[in-house]
């Protein structure tokens, strides 16, 4: 999926930060968006076509995140519970558009593991490093999909209605991995967050707002640093 010798660019949560996704797609770069690409910002159609056309002229892909993975659910007729952020989505995106977006969501890896680089949305497991990606459930998620896409929760929810999350994952990654997540902003000065574990693996959160009041981040790994 990842083309040999070519430099990566890994972005974070875009949230229909439609004006940010353009400038970080504009690149030589292979891009490789972290997952949740919908909802919350305001134009998540403009995100779609901008991911689309990556996809299509194979120089990007996306991760399967949480948001994206409701969406499609919701797409494809499932009961499920719609927040305001995914009416508005739903609403805003044509025929056309909602039928790819169910289409490549669908088949959007939840992980990828690329040399000693990883590549997941929500939180990691070891499991994964050994695990192909699997298929779009016809259901709820079994545990590792639900790892790769939700992190690491407690079942709790914050004061601020929110599921509980925690990261005590990171201490499970490998002394020679870095994985590169989203999902959880964990920001405390708007750049990315890294996190280095109990084994020696490095953990990078790209996460830090965009399309909730904050901003997009992205890494460039050039070739020669893989």
């Amino acid at each position: 999926m990842i083309p040999e010798g070519r430099g990566l660019r890994i972005i974070g949560d875009v949230h229909g930060d439609t004006k940010a996704f353009a400038i970080a797609a504009d690149t030589d770069l292979f891009v490789i968006q972290l997952g949740d690409l919908v909802d919350d910002g305001p134009d998540t159609p403009g995100t779609l076509d901008i991911m689309f056309r990556l996809l299509d002229e194979k120089r990007g892909l996306f991760l399967l995140g949480n948001h994206d993975f409701k969406l499609a659910r919701a797409l494809r007729g499932d009961f499920i519970t719609k927040s305001a952020s995914l009416h508005r989505t739903l609403e805003a995106l044509s025929p056309a558009q909602a039928a790819r977006a169910q289409s490549e969501i669908m088949q959007a890896p939840a992980w990828l593991n690329y040399k000693n680089l990883f590549f997941v949305h929500g939180g990691f497991h070891p499991a994964m490093r050994t695990t192909p990606s699997p298929h779009f459930p016809e259901a709820r998620p079994d545990p590792l999909l639900a790892r790769a896409l939700y992190g690491q929760t407690t079942g709790r929810v914050t004061g601020a209605g929110k599921p509980e999350r925690l990261i005590g994952w990171v201490h499970h990654v490998p002394a020679d991995v870095i994985v590169y997540c989203g999902h959880d902003r964990r920001s405390l000065d708007d750049r990315p967050y890294i996190k280095c574990g109990a084994q020696g693996g490095t953990t990078v959160f790209l996460d830090t707002g965009a399309g909730k009041g904050g901003h997009l981040s992205w890494i460039d790994i050039p070739a020669e640093n893989i």
